[in-house]
C-alpha cells in the first residue's frame, strides 16, 4: 500500500500500487489544478478524512466531483457521478515525488471534449 496526503495532512489517500501511467489532462479544470492523475477502481482507493475537511466541486458537465482539502486547498482526487464509471482519479502529486516521478505521463486531450 502507498499512502499520500494533502499539504496539511488532513486528507490521506491510500492506493494499492503505483499506476503504470499518469494522466496529464489539459481540460479547463485539470490544467488549472496542475494534477497528475493515477486511475484506480474506486474499491482500491481509501480516502481518510477524519475531520471532514474534503470539499467537492462538480464540474459543469456533472460527470465527476473533484475533491480538495478545505484547509490547505490541495486537490486530492475525483470521483465519477453516478454508476457509469469503473474508475476514479487520484492526484499522484499528493504522494512523495519518488512514488511518481519516473512513471510515464500521457497527455489526455480533455480540452477537445
Amino acid at each position: 500500500m502507498i499512502e499520500g496526503h494533502c499539504h496539511c495532512r488532513s486528507v490521506r489517500i491510500t492506493v494499492p500500487v503505483r499506476p503504470e501511467t499518469l494522466g496529464d489532462c489539459n481540460c479547463s479544470l485539470c490544467s488549472r489544478l496542475g494534477t497528475l492523475w493515477g486511475y484506480y477502481a474506486p474499491s482500491d482507493v481509501t480516502v481518510s478524512d477524519e475531520n471532514k475537511r474534503l470539499v467537492g466541486y462538480v464540474q459543469g458537465d456533472k460527470t465527476l466531483t473533484a475533491f480538495h482539502c478545505g484547509i490547505c486547498g490541495c486537490t486530492t482526487h475525483w470521483s465519477p457521478i453516478g454508476r457509469g464509471s469503473a474508475k476514479m482519479g487520484v492526484n499522484l502529486r499528493m504522494f512523495d515525488r519518488s512514488v511518481w516521478e519516473d512513471i510515464p505521463h500521457r497527455l489526455i486531450d480533455g480540452a477537445a471534449w
